[in-house]
């Protein structure tokens, strides 16, 4: 399964959860981290939803994304983990 966070530098709630995701590494998914400071489209779109965590799912015409359910910024760490399991699950009955 791959995830993108969109965040930009500064925001102490994107490296809150980029920090819980990176030590969720051991579990099979990949992480991808976009700046919305690097793309004015990303900039219009997310400028006031950081952190927005995407699930990409591959499809015939390309990758699609689809937004995830906001975590809340005082989610522990395993609760993080759990989180992205559910959503492992849901990948592998796809």
């Amino acid at each position: 399964m791959k995830l993108v966070l969109y965040s930009k530098p500064g925001c102490h709630l994107c490296e809150g959860l980029e920090e819980k995701l990176v030590a969720a590494s051991h579990l099979p998914f990949e992480l991808e981290v976009r700046d919305i400071t690097s793309r004015e489209d990303w900039f219009q779109r997310y400028q006031y939803e950081i952190p927005v965590l995407c699930q990409v799912h591959p499809t015939e015409a390309g990758p699609v994304e689809t937004p995830l359910p906001r975590l809340s910024p005082r989610a522990s760490q395993a609760r993080v983990e759990q989180w992205i399991q559910t959503y492992l699950g849901q990948s592998k009955a796809e």
